[in-house]
């Protein structure tokens, strides 16, 4: 299993890696340490049945949602307890006292895992070791929003009886196992819950039905280093977009060259924009390079014509114009600074015209056109220091409306140019047409936290079967100190400026999971059937390459129209507030 990800499992009386990693310099040194750990087996499961009418299960895994009626997702679990089956419990009644007790059949004796949470307070069932049952293991799971769990071990012989521990509060049921097995107690040492913060939906593991199924794909990456084409791409892969014209697949990722003796870091400095194109998206051919990067670092620490605009250049996102009968490519010019955080600073986001005319011109070259949108006096203060950090544009009705995002907000323009704050936001600028001039909407509407309130990047637009917008993105990386899904995700909308909460997809279910950190969704390509292409980039953490990969997805159609109904509704609602 990959590890500093959410399916990492440790070996017994090993420490969380937030412990560890005080101990590394190195990442892919804390990787190899937890790599190389001995497993531990899982407890042997019995079988149960529940008797009271509503109960559900649960499987004790990543991502498993342990109550009904909440989002609250296991991201880190003790490997005593991987596969158990535990019982969603319905977390608001517990919470205040109502809980019915859960009434379970066991056709052999058994002992039952009831988890605590080490947090002193009425809302929460506290038990006594000994006195309630044994405790087993501390900090043994991690669950979205929730203090760390305890599990205590509660014997119960063959027969129905009643699962509802002396108090009262909100409590978790983690697993029934066979009663003839040694437990003993360890203490896992997993990270407390409340780091993740908010709780996410996770296709499949969620009360809801899924939107999408995933279907499967490559269990290693498409494109990997020393593949033909990635001479010179020291760094791997970042975002961009990935279109299909015909039988062929265009992609256009952010390559982070590098230069050869240079340390890592200068990988995601001296970038380029290269063209790629294949006939099943797994077999890929490198065709050219469309823009490199200057890699210049700045002169000064404020946003100065003096310092290089175009010292990094990322995320290219090529849009067929059918009056101009061309392709516009529109991409991303940093400013680069050695020692401030963020290094890419004051983003410009430029648009490009293809020279060929029709679609077949998608290969380029491209002339620049110009800046759309960039730092000024128009600015907000939650687009931080990072700037326009990226673009995307979609047609709504006669509107034009783009995603465009920042980074490292000022709590108020007194705090610029360096006193930044933590944040990945996106908003919505309009048009009259792709050309612009492109204006950002108000902060009535800036930054968009609808989708998650302070993780969105790099989102793309398309549109599903019956006309409901989709934008699929970055969800965040659990690493590197941030507590986020680490899976990719989509929003929906029905009128393009009302975005549902987002919904994460889990592909290491059904792909070998490679990779430690997932990244950015290139595309979302209907292939027929209502099956769809998804192109992605991911960090192993053991390696200086970011490779690329590639998974299918199938849209449910049944649920499609239920979530569309859903957001016709909410948007009538939201309409008719004063």
């Amino acid at each position: 299993m990959a590890v500093l990800a959410a399916s990492v499992c440790y070996a017994i009386g090993h420490p969380s890696p937030d412990g560890i990693a005080k101990q590394y310099d190195d990442p892919r040194q804390l990787t190899q340490y937890l790599r190389d750990s001995t497993p531990v087996a899982s407890w042997k499961a019995a079988p149960f049945e529940i008797v009271t009418p509503g109960y559900q299960t649960f499987q004790t895994v990543v991502y498993g949602q342990v109550f009904s009626g909440r989002n609250h997702n296991i991201v880190r679990v003790a490997p005593q307890l991987e596969g158990l089956s535990g019982v969603k419990l319905p977390a608001e009644l517990y919470e205040k006292g109502n809980d019915t007790p859960l009434t379970l059949k066991f056709a052999e004796p058994v002992k039952v895992l009831i988890g605590t949470f080490q947090q002193a307070d009425p809302s929460y069932r506290q038990l006594k070791d000994g006195q309630h049952g044994q405790l087993v293991l501390k900090n043994a799971l991690t669950v979205t929003g929730l203090p760390p769990v305890d599990v205590y071990a509660v014997a119960y012989p063959k027969g129905i009886h009643e699962i509802n521990p002396e108090g009262s509060g909100l409590f978790m049921i983690a697993g029934v196992i066979q009663v003839n097995q040694s437990l003993t107690f360890h203490d896992e040492a997993l990270p407390d819950g409340r780091q993740w913060n908010p709780t996410f939906i996770v296709e499949g593991f969620s009360d809801e039905k899924p939107l999408f199924d995933i279907v499967g794909g490559p269990d290693q990456p498409v494109v990997e280093e020393g593949m033909p084409g990635t001479e010179g791409i020291q760094g791997g892969f970042e975002g961009g977009r990935c279109v299909k014209i015909g039988d062929t697949y265009h992609m256009f990722p952010t390559e982070r060259a590098g230069e050869p003796g240079v340390p890592a870091y200068y990988d995601r400095v001296k970038t380029r924009i290269g063209h790629w194109t294949s006939q099943d998206a797994i077999h890929w051919k490198r065709q050219a390079t469309l823009y490199q990067a200057s890699g210049q670092y700045a002169l000064t620490e404020e946003d100065n014509p003096i310092n290089d605009r175009r010292a990094a250049l990322w995320s290219f996102m090529p849009i067929f114009s059918e009056e101009a009968n061309r392709w516009y490519g529109y991409y991303l010019a940093y400013t680069v600074h050695k020692d401030i955080e963020p290094n890419h600073s004051f983003g410009r986001i430029w648009r490009a015209e293809s020279v060929k005319e029709g679609r077949e011109g998608i290969g380029g070259p491209y002339k620049d056109i110009g800046v759309i949108l960039e730092p000024g006096l128009d600015s907000q203060p939650w687009e931080g220091r990072q700037g326009v950090a990226s673009f995307f544009p979609y047609q709504v009705e006669e509107q034009w409306l783009g995603f465009y995002s920042g980074a490292y907000p000022f709590a108020s323009w007194q705090d610029y140019p360096k006193n930044t704050g933590k944040g990945w936001f996106i908003g919505l600028a309009e048009a009259d047409s792709l050309e612009g001039p492109w204006t950002r909407m108000d902060t009535t509407i800036n930054p968009v936290t609808s989708m998650h309130p302070y993780f969105i990047e790099n989102p793309i637009v398309s549109q599903l079967p019956n006309g409901l917008y989709i934008a699929i993105f970055d969800g965040g990386p659990d690493g590197w100190g941030h507590h986020l899904p680490n899976m990719m995700g989509y929003s929906l909308s029905k009128d393009g400026y009302h975005w549902s909460e987002a919904r994460y997809w889990p592909i290491e279910t059904k792909v070998e999971k490679w990779w430690d950190i997932m990244r950015t969704p290139l595309c979302l390509i209907p292939e027929g059937n209502d099956i769809y292409t998804i192109v992605y980039a991911a960090i192993d953490l053991e390696r200086r390459f970011h490779p690329m990969g590639m998974v299918q997805v199938k849209l449910n159609r049944e649920v499609l129209e239920e979530r569309m109904q859903q957001l016709e509704t909410n948007l009538t609602r939201s309409t008719q507030q004063p």
